[in-house]
């Protein structure tokens, strides 16, 4: 039953995509569970300057629009920094990792000492299913295995998405993508 409901939460964020990646990855990514009350996926009207491609964080909207040509965008909800970790600027992606392994950095660490030291990737790991580290800043954009958080102001700084999105996004963005964050 369990694999039904998640193939069936897969299918059902692809139809909310456009030429969507592959559902399954990764051997990990079919044990993923849905989402109960996710912010769906959806193509949007965009009259941005931005370049196709290029990443654009709201995080006061809590949406996350990577921008598709003919001024249109796919528009994604997401968990962003709680108050005293939010940030904006310009980046880009340095680099991409499926389940990755979690190491908090020291600041972290300082605030939270119970914190495991390391974390290798997997369903439990709090970066979820995919991320793509920001360069020049300790921040990703990941998945998370807290989905209730998303559309929250409850993280460090990074950005967080629902698997089946950060998934999405993962196919899509290519190292070297620009990244815009505004508040």
């Amino acid at each position: 039953m369990r694999g039904i409901l998640v193939r069936a939460a897969a299918l059902a964020g692809l139809l909310f995509s456009v030429a969507a990646g592959p559902a399954f990855a990764n051997a990990l990514d079919s044990q993923l569970q849905p989402v109960a009350q996710s912010i769906p996926r959806e193509t949007v009207s965009f009259d941005g300057r931005e370049a196709p491609g290029t990443i654009i964080v709201r995080t006061g909207e809590r949406r996350l629009y990577l921008v598709l040509p003919d001024h249109h965008a796919l528009k994604y909800g997401v968990g962003v920094g709680r108050p005293g970790f939010t940030w904006s600027g310009s980046t880009h992606i340095a680099n991409k990792r499926e389940w990755p392994d979690w190491t908090p950095p020291p600041q972290m660490l300082k605030r939270r000492p119970d914190l495991p030291r390391h974390m290798a990737g997997g369903v439990d790991n709090p970066l979820g299913a995919r991320a793509m580290y920001l360069a020049g800043t300790l921040y990703r954009i990941h998945g998370s295995n807290e989905p209730d958080t998303i559309g929250q102001a409850v993280s460090s700084g990074c950005i967080r998405m629902t698997n089946e999105d950060v998934i999405d996004l993962y196919s899509r963005a290519r190292v070297g993508a620009r990244v815009v964050v505004t508040r």
